[in-house]
């Protein structure tokens, strides 16, 4: 995705595709992970200091609404942000001591999925798994800690 494919989504909706609109976006492209507004802002921040808070808000807002961001919310209510990936599909494995998200793909499960929908006679629209408990290294510190004691 790049700044081009913006103006024209921009330009579908009737808006102006600004160079902050387009500075917002090739720091969140160009971003890893999940990340969080504040952490979007504070990314936006170190490049361009006139670009505020508010500003980055409603870009990401407008960015999820033209399909370029994905928003997700994994059991600590904070919104995070990733890029919009077309004709893909990832699930995430989010970690409850150390907060980690971990995607994966699985055409396994993405097969078995599709199979339930047609027993059911049911077309998906959209899915999203998320699976809660603890990863390798935090299992590793629990094992460690009760070592100890």
């Amino acid at each position: 995705m790049n700044a081009n494919l913006l103006k024209a989504r921009i330009s579908q909706e009737g808006l102006n595709a600004t160079k902050q609109r387009e500075e917002i976006l090739n720091i969140f492209l160009n971003s890893s992970g999940h990340k969080s507004l504040a952490q979007i802002y504070a990314q936006v921040a170190k490049t361009d200091p006139k670009i505020g808070y508010t500003t980055v808000y409603r870009t990401m807002k407008l960015l999820t609404r033209l399909g370029l961001a994905t928003q997700r919310k994994f059991g600590d209510s904070e919104t995070r942000y990733e890029p919009a990936s077309e004709g893909t599909h990832h699930d995430h494995l989010i970690c409850l001591d150390c907060g980690r998200i971990i995607e994966f793909e699985d055409q396994t499960l993405e097969a078995l999925q599709n199979g339930i929908a047609q027993r059911h006679r049911f077309k998906i629209s959209h899915h999203r798994l998320e699976l809660y408990g603890r990863c390798e290294e935090c299992n590793r510190k629990k094992r460690t800690v009760r070592r100890k004691s």
